[in-house]
């Protein structure tokens, strides 16, 4: 009798937790709502020095799953000391366009039944479970206070999102008169919901065309959004896109194959993956110096073997991979591409088309292509550097993605 008592005594210390944490039914589990890949932020999109010490950060997000409880997962990743939370909360938002709550809707958000934690450096914490009537493509704005300035940050970069940083204790404030804004997520890499529906989450595994270059802030209308609605909220779309982000090299973000265990295979619900990544590794290939034949010939075929191990560790997971064919890019100020650098991408493209490498295509190159110029963006999908889609674009890709590959 003694075990069951000391349980029932640690339940009540800790305020229900852990009976929230198993209050899901036979059949249901935890599964990722929202997702954003971590990485240390370059000093322009840094959070300003001690600009944390005595501050709320606010950040708003939009999960593709509804819930009656969710969780937060904040991030240490790329810390190297500790990262202390002082506080942290969760509420609808009023306005995605804005810092506002809605008020009622606030709830606070605890760690093992405490107000505070420590995150190790390295290291991911979630939050303890918290009752929650989310529908699918709600905005949520998480708002966090910490102790101030960490050796080295966590973010990504590449929100297309608003997020505000407000003086003083606001985690619970209404509204935040005078905070400073910026386009950046911070310390904040997760969402998820519990749900007794069978897991289905796909994972959109990318660089900067997948994070949304080019599209609208605060609009919503990267490609991984556009197919998220066509899903209809019952299939979480995770956006893992960073931009600059090479399958093989570390550029902006850890490269693709580094990154992912945290990134996809640690996603609970995660069941497929879309890969989208390579045109920055064929970009950056031929930037500075013209190849030879051979040296090209070795490029595709390391950067296809990339691929193939990326398809092998998530098979190890029961998770499928869809490839994305690349995008054209000629005419790229910053990649100059050559009619060698077309050549390349074409193999690789027939590559990811050809049978048994990947579970399915998806064949973004072929809707993408100016038709009188292959080797182009069409002018109405182009955002006007000639390598990144505008909203028009991201509308086509999401639309062009086979809805039966994901259901």
């Amino acid at each position: 009798m003694r075990p069951m008592l000391n349980f029932a005594l640690l339940l009540l210390s800790t305020g229900g937790v852990a009976t929230a944490a198993q209050a899901a039914g036979p059949g249901c589990s935890w599964q990722a709502a929202w997702a954003s890949s971590q990485m240390a932020p370059a000093t322009a999109d840094a959070l300003p020095a001690n600009g944390m010490a005595g501050a709320t950060l606010r950040e708003v997000v939009r999960p593709t799953l509804a819930g009656k409880t969710l969780r937060v997962r904040f991030s240490n990743a790329f810390g190297r000391e500790p990262l202390v939370i002082l506080g942290a909360g969760v509420a609808r938002s009023a306005d995605n366009h804005s810092d506002r709550i809605v008020a009622a809707s606030r709830r606070t958000l605890t760690f093992s039944g405490m107000n505070s934690i420590t995150i190790p450096a390295g290291g991911d914490w979630l939050s303890d479970p918290v009752s929650f009537d989310l529908a699918a493509f709600d905005d949520l704005a998480i708002s966090l206070r910490v102790n101030g300035d960490v050796a080295s940050q966590t973010s990504h970069p590449g929100s297309r999102a608003t997020s505000y940083l407000a003086p003083g204790d606001s985690v619970a404030a209404e509204s935040l008169p005078g905070a400073t804004k910026f386009d950046h997520w911070y310390m904040l890499s997760g969402v998820e919901v519990q749900r007794c529906a069978p897991p289905n989450g796909v994972v959109a595994l990318g660089d900067s065309i997948t994070d949304g270059h080019g599209a609208t802030t605060n609009g919503n209308d990267r490609w991984t959004d556009v197919l998220a609605r066509r899903l209809g909220g019952q299939t979480a779309v995770l956006n893992e896109g960073i931009g600059g982000n090479r399958v093989l090299l570390d550029g902006l973000g850890p490269n693709a194959v580094s990154r992912l265990d945290r990134d996809v295979l640690a996603l609970p619900g995660a069941r497929s993956v879309i890969l989208l990544e390579g045109i920055n590794d064929l970009g950056t290939f031929t930037r500075l110096e013209t190849k030879t034949p051979e040296q090209r010939r070795a490029f595709v075929a390391q950067l296809t073997a990339g691929y193939a191990q990326i398809v092998e560790r998530a098979h190890a997971r029961g998770i499928k991979v869809y490839g994305a064919t690349l995008t054209p890019y000629m005419g790229s100020d910053y990649y100059h591409p050559d009619a060698g650098s077309e050549a390349d991408r074409q193999a690789i493209n027939s590559w990811i088309r050809a049978p048994g490498h990947f579970d399915g295509v998806v064949d973004f190159d072929k809707v993408t292509r100016d038709p009188a110029d292959p080797s182009r963006l069409a002018a109405a999908f182009d955002s006007g550097d000639h390598l990144h889609p505008g909203p028009a674009g991201y509308k086509a890709m999401g639309d062009a993605v086979p809805l039966a590959l994901l259901r």
